[in-house]
């Protein structure tokens, strides 16, 4: 996978999520469901979180597809086409999927962290547990509890202290809003999530061309990979149909 950080300013701007318009460019039912998971799991890919959540909504959307039965119907395709990023199940419902999509290596070295750890061992996680024990608990309190219980945040890359003190487990000020809740000083905060909304950007950019292989999310060369700002120059020399 790559790596993407951006070099403007943080912000609060909301995050790009996949619209019927763009999905609506790709005619093959899996390039449809493989473009909004490219979309939903942009900052994975970039390397610049860990890990995504991904609910997949059983409703027919405006273009006619229902990406709950699409998966249903493609996901040993789909995990031929994202090569090392892996997609579990922590919720299937009758009206939704929830996806975990993460790199395995990136999650297991950011979950080690000492901090971590000891974050997830006061929320009754085994202090040794590998990565799969971590999800079997994480499934379970969310299908026992019909919600996502706090520490999921330390999975999908929100800064500990601002987990720690969701949880109450430290004493800092409500600072602002931003994908999560921030507390104390939010600079770092901040520029995580302005991270994360310009790697979302970015691959929305990408995919609104509706060129196929763009798709091709793969490949080490894709656009999304490449660290030169201009996309518009790596689409019309570098992946012309």
């Amino acid at each position: 996978m790559g790596f993407y950080r951006s070099d403007r300013k943080h912000t609060t701007r909301p995050m790009v999520h996949a619209v019927p318009e763009l999905l609506a460019k790709y005619e093959s039912p899996l390039d449809c469901l493989t473009a909004h998971l490219m979309l939903e799991c942009s900052e994975v890919l970039a390397g610049a979180k860990p890990a995504n959540l991904v609910p997949l909504v059983n409703r027919t959307r405006p273009c006619g597809r229902n990406l709950y039965h699409l998966w249903q119907a493609h996901q040993q395709q789909i995990a031929c086409r994202f090569g090392n990023l892996e997609f579990i199940v922590l919720q299937n419902k009758p009206k939704a999927f929830l996806l975990l999509c993460f790199d395995r290596k990136q999650l297991e070295q950011h979950m080690s962290h000492a901090g971590i750890r000891t974050l997830l061992h006061k929320a009754g996680y085994k202090p040794q547990a590998c990565l799969d024990e971590l999800f079997d608990l994480l499934t379970q309190r969310i299908v026992e509890h019909d919600g996502f219980p706090h520490e999921i945040g330390l999975f999908i890359g929100y800064p500990p202290k601002d987990v720690a003190a969701f949880m109450g487990l430290v004493k800092l000020p409500f600072t602002c809003q931003a994908l999560w809740k921030i507390y104390g000083n939010p600079v770092h905060s901040l520029r995580l999530a302005e991270d994360y909304r310009c790697c979302r950007q970015r691959m929305g950019a990408i995919l609104a061309t509706g060129n196929r292989r763009m798709l091709e999310i793969g490949d080490p060369e894709h656009p999304f990979f490449c660290q030169n700002n201009d996309i518009d120059f790596h689409l019309l020399h570098g992946a012309k149909l």
